[in-house]
């Protein structure tokens, strides 16, 4: 099954609020890998890796976030795949 490699860029209110915690929940859940990390301009950046289905999955969660969180918008941009091990918070 082929994979890929996604980089989003979530704003709104999510520094704080267990964003990073919850995406690395879901992303486990999801089989996916990568990182999810607190950026100092209060946006949370996350690295994914696995198949198209399981990414379109996180990104859909994403859109949301967990429950304390506001999200206002998800940019997301193509990266080629890397093999990683797990699912990361920094």
């Amino acid at each position: 099954m082929e994979k890929f490699g996604y980089k989003a860029v979530v704003s709104g209110t999510v520094q704080g609020v267990g964003f990073r915690y919850f995406t690395a929940k879901k992303a486990k859940q999801l089989n996916i890998t990568g990182y999810a990390k607190n950026l100092s301009n209060g946006t949370v950046e996350v690295l994914m890796f696995g198949t198209e289905l399981q990414l379109q999955n996180l990104l859909d969660w994403l859109g949301k976030g967990p429950q304390m969180s506001s999200v206002i918008d998800v940019k997301m941009t193509p990266i080629p795949f890397s093999e990683q091990v797990g699912f990361s918070c920094y």
